[in-house]
């Protein structure tokens, strides 16, 4: 270990723009078994590891580091496992440079941060080679069901912790796949379709029913749920687009981010998907504007070039320094071509099928409430931005689930989420609980299974005391 002083940070492989732009394959390549060593003992196994601190799973990564540089790496896969239901997933799509490689003690001395989310991928990836990952087997059976709305990461989390305690879970989902943003909202470049399915594979054969192409609601009660499971879990995440409202808003041609995503993903499963066929939701010869500056529009311009877009331009109306999304997916999509026109956002559309995006241009003021400068608007320097195609990715709200539902009793926040117990995940409903983005409102995949692990905790321990109840 403590390589750090003599051993440069040296991230995998990263295919050149020119061939990446072809395909929808991740970028990049995997460690071989000595590099992975090499960079795993550049750890300075602090004695405060701040890269631990800022996981919201609270990973061991300092003694998951030291096993991989030691050549252990069943004990490093297991050590992972223990805290983290999907790190192979993880350690590809979190955004590393701001949680646990932004926080590395040898990042901030200037030595270059430990690649982390590269160790950790390539240690799951050796461990589903190897055959380590098993299904589940419980140590024995519990009669007691749990059904779990929402096969998304924290849905699909707390299945997992719960059946290996023996419970028997059935997941509900409106979707045809498994994996919710995982399946259909993430491109294949950031996250390959086979590794979302190989961990929905454990699962099945571990003895979790998935019931698909379920709309609660519609297809089957949120009631009729509730009667046939000893408890719930409300883990739909959000899935309503923010809208814009602006002139001519409503033109062909002017789409929701996720409709776009999930008809690009789609395709590569290989499903006949006619809104992309007719090419609605396809950028091929087109002028796409991305307005919005997190983790979607990057997944959004990016599988435009890669449709074989005639421009991709995204706007945001705040600069680089203080937008949302992943720095590192800025400089992957500059790198193949896009074009990021900062302090800017759109004023209005032309065209009833979209031609142009009228934008205004913007100047950060003062700082707002959280601390990042506003935007203000410069007078008398509109423009128009040509465009054949324009993809809202403005963030996500919940949808109304009580009015979906029919369960008007379901008490919801002022801003539409659930309202649960902070600690426990207890809605106000006995025997249902809420866990992910459905509660805190649109975030990061690692924050669902967080939520997901903690809220199964709490359901097993609702199920140990009214299984106490019965028996008195």
């Amino acid at each position: 270990m403590l390589k750090f002083v003599t051993v440069a940070r040296d991230m995998p492989a990263k295919r050149p723009p020119s061939l990446r732009r072809e395909d929808f394959n991740e970028i990049y390549a995997e460690y071989a078994d000595a590099k992975a060593e090499e960079q795993a003992g550049r750890c300075s196994q602090c004695g405060v590891p701040y890269c631990q601190t800022h996981c919201p799973l609270h990973n061991n990564i300092p003694d998951w580091l030291r096993m991989t540089a030691e050549g252990r790496l069943q004990e490093a896969y297991d050590l992972s496992q223990a805290t983290n239901t999907f790190p192979e997933i993880c350690g590809r799509i979190c955004p590393q440079d701001r949680l646990c490689e932004g926080n590395c003690v040898i990042e901030q001395s200037g030595h270059g941060t430990v690649t982390i989310g590269s160790v950790e991928k390539f240690i799951t990836d050796t461990a589903f080679e190897m055959g380590w990952v098993k299904p589940i087997h419980p140590a024995f059976e519990r009669s007691e069901s749990v059904g779990i709305i929402g096969a998304g990461p924290g849905g699909l989390a707390a299945a997992d912790m719960l059946r290996r305690q023996g419970v028997q879970v059935t997941v509900y989902d409106r979707y045809d796949r498994a994996g919710g943003l995982l399946t259909y909202g993430i491109p294949g470049f950031k996250l390959e379709k086979q590794i979302v399915m190989q961990r929905i594979d454990q699962l099945t054969d571990g003895g979790v029913e998935f019931v698909l192409n379920c709309n609660v609601g519609e297809d089957l009660s949120f009631d009729a749920i509730r009667g046939k499971h000893d408890a719930i879990l409300i883990a739909t995440g959000v899935y309503k687009t923010r809208d814009l409202e602006a002139p001519g808003s409503d033109a062909a041609g002017i789409v929701r981010a996720i409709d776009y995503l999930t008809a690009s993903n789609r395709k590569s499963f290989g499903d006949e998907v006619a809104e992309f066929d007719s090419g609605e939701l396809n950028a091929e010869g087109k002028r796409v504007v991305v307005i919005g500056g997190g983790d979607t529009a990057m997944d959004c311009v990016r599988t435009a070039v890669r449709q074989g877009a005639k421009s991709v331009k995204c706007l945001y109306r705040r600069d680089r320094t203080n937008m949302p999304g992943s720095q590192r997916e800025v400089a992957n999509a500059e790198e193949e071509g896009v074009e990021f026109v900062w302090l800017s956002a759109p004023k209005g559309f032309e065209g009833d099928a979209v031609t142009g995006v009228e934008v205004q241009k913007m100047r950060l003021g003062a700082p707002d409430a959280s601390g990042r400068r506003m935007p203000e608007l410069i007078d008398g320097a509109d423009y128009v931005e040509d465009a054949d195609l324009v993809i809202k990715a403005l963030g996500f709200e919940p949808e109304d689930l009580p009015k979906l539902w029919g369960v008007p009793e379901l008490e919801v926040t002022r801003w539409g989420t659930i309202r649960a117990d902070f600690n426990t995940g207890k809605t106000n409903l006995d025997g249902v609980f809420a866990a992910g983005d459905i509660v805190r409102g649109a975030s990061l995949v690692v924050w669902a299974i967080r939520d997901g692990r903690d809220t199964a905790t709490s359901i097993l321990n609702y199920l140990g005391q009214a299984a106490s109840v019965a028996a008195e």
